[in-house]
C-alpha cells in the first residue's frame, strides 16, 4: 500500500514538508531545495508522490515513486 503523498510547501520562515491529511509540517527548511529532498526521501520510502508548490500555492511540479497507475514497461 502506498504511503501519503508529501507536498512542498512554502511558509513564512522558509518550506515545509507535509505529508497528505496531516495538520502539522513533517519539517521546515531554509530552501525550496532542500524541502524537495527531503520530501523525495520520504515519497521514495513510502512508494507516494512529492508535490512541489511554488511561491503562488499552486503545484509546479510533481515526482511519483511507485504509485504510477500505468508503469513503464520494461
Amino acid at each position: 500500500m502506498a504511503g501519503k503523498n508529501q507536498h512542498v510547501v512554502k511558509r513564512d520562515e522558509g518550506w515545509a514538508v507535509r505529508g497528505e491529511g496531516n495538520t502539522k509540517d513533517t519539517s521546515h527548511h531554509r530552501t525550496q531545495k532542500e524541502a524537495a529532498d527531503a520530501a523525495r526521501q520520504i515519497a521514495q520510502n513510502q512508494k507516494s508522490e512529492v508535490l512541489i508548490h511554488g511561491r503562488d500555492n499552486l503545484i509546479r511540479e510533481r515526482d511519483s515513486y511507485g504509485n504510477d497507475p500505468y508503469p513503464p514497461k520494461g
